[in-house]
């Protein structure tokens, strides 16, 4: 059985070679294939377009986004264009038109040397503008004389960047291809399906991909002719967990140590050096934040406003605690305006959330004392009682309201933080609505 077996594997093997002769369909080897490629390319000319008419079709596979700068308004992709069209003098799957039957001859592979190939460019490209050409990339050719081209490398394309919700941003980025000598009548391009491939894709650390698309743009005109034109447009998110940690939180945390220079103590003597210190420190993150944001005027970022109206804030402020010092310091004996007076009692005191100046205790005990000489009552409402304001040895004035200098100090103090309070709350919940309402909606 093993001997008959044998000899019928012989005689199987034996037809498998000799019936493509005997049929007329020689099998595949190298001299068959150079016996074609002598055929097809003895009077083939390189640059002569096939057709009068060309049509040229084209996408995009996108292999990663490497950076994408909204300082430099520029975006850089890796990727290789996917280019296919039609050369009538390479097709070999009709045998009445070639010298012998090379069907077994699927497919041929040359380069840009030997075949004609459209001439292209990245029209918003930042590098340069030039044809795109490799000579090393083959081209992988049909029976039907279908060209396969994948010219591929590092596309950086300007983008028109807008910063309004930085740092959660998203940027629409758009990769133009047209026509380069040959007019939109000899070479006409299409869109391939699908216009952008994404299997390949690598996500970037910074970007999310949330949207690709490809349109057939029209014909850009340069002089007296028209060119054929594709625009492959990608929509980028910026991840947020970065920014929210290094740029919001302490941009936030910052806005509220402004409103604490009212808090702290005119005694302590830190009021001033505390105020310049965050007025600084503000001042050095605006100039950070600044170096990452183009310098346009077409789009405005809401964090620069916002930067702008907290360092503003942070300057007054400090305004504002030389004038709480010069009330402190002011002589008791200077008598204060009757105005002053009135405008405390009917509007001061309720911005400071205060009920009333001559009740100063939390306990509404009065701790002024009428008398210089009863200085027992003063020692034991000083070691008893916790007061708003210190006890104050003096008579009352003929009003009997109570105000000092030092007491309308401590006043405007608390007034001004309120004020701080509400206004930096405000503008920073304003400001994360915003741009967290854009990232969710985007």
């Amino acid at each position: 059985m093993t001997r008959k077996r044998l000899i019928l594997s012989l005689i199987l093997f034996g037809l498998w070679a000799v019936l493509p002769e005997v049929y007329g369909k020689p099998a595949y080897s190298a001299n068959l294939e150079t016996s074609l490629r002598n055929q097809l390319f003895n009077t083939y000319e390189v640059l002569q377009r096939p057709q009068n008419q060309m049509f040229i079709s084209m996408s995009l596979t996108i292999l990663t986004v490497n950076d994408m700068s909204i300082k430099d308004q520029a975006l850089s992709i890796s990727g290789y264009l996917n280019v296919a069209w039609v050369d009538d003098r390479l097709d070999w799957s009709n045998s009445s038109t070639t010298v012998q039957d090379y069907s077994n001859v699927k497919f041929l592979f040359s380069t840009e040397e030997y075949v004609w190939r459209p001439a292209l460019i990245i029209e918003n490209s930042v590098n340069d503008i030039s044809i795109i050409s490799d000579k090393t990339i083959p081209m992988r050719i049909t029976s039907r004389g279908v060209i396969y081209w994948n010219p591929s490398g590092i596309y950086v394309v300007s983008c028109e960047s807008d910063t309004t919700y930085y740092p959660l941003d998203s940027q629409e980025c758009s990769l133009k291809v047209s026509s380069w000598a040959y007019t939109s009548t000899e070479v006409h391009l299409t869109l391939g399906d699908p216009p952008i491939d994404l299997s390949f894709y690598s996500a970037n650390g910074e970007w999310d991909l949330i949207g690709s698309s490809g349109t057939k743009s029209g014909d850009k005109t340069r002089g007296s002719d028209s060119f054929s034109s594709l625009t492959f447009t990608i929509k980028l998110q910026r991840r947020p967990m970065f920014h929210v940690l290094n740029t919001l939180f302490p941009v936030a945390l910052m806005a509220l140590l402004i409103a604490m220079v009212f808090k702290l103590d005119v005694e302590s003597g830190e009021k001033i050096g505390f105020a310049l210190t965050v007025l600084l420190a503000y001042a050095v993150y605006l100039t950070m934040i600044s170096d990452n944001i183009p310098s346009t005027s077409v789009t405005v970022c809401y964090l620069s406003l916002y930067l702008a109206f907290i360092f503003s804030l942070g300057g007054i402020s400090v305004v504002l605690t030389i004038f709480v010092l010069s009330l402190h310091h002011k002589p008791e004996e200077d008598e204060i305006p009757r105005w002053v007076k009135s405008l405390t009692n009917t509007v001061l005191l309720k911005m400071a959330l205060m009920k009333s100046c001559g009740k100063c205790c939390r306990n509404s005990k009065v701790t002024k004392v009428a008398s210089m000489s009863d200085k027992t009552e003063i020692k034991k409402l000083k070691l008893s009682e916790k007061c708003e304001f210190p006890v104050v040895e003096a008579t009352e004035d003929e009003n009997g309201d109570g105000i000092t200098w030092h007491k309308l100090s401590v006043i405007m103090d608390r007034v001004f933080f309120n004020i701080y309070l509400l206004l930096i709350i405000l503008s920073t919940s304003m400001l994360l609505m915003v741009i967290f309402i854009h990232y969710s909606n985007a």
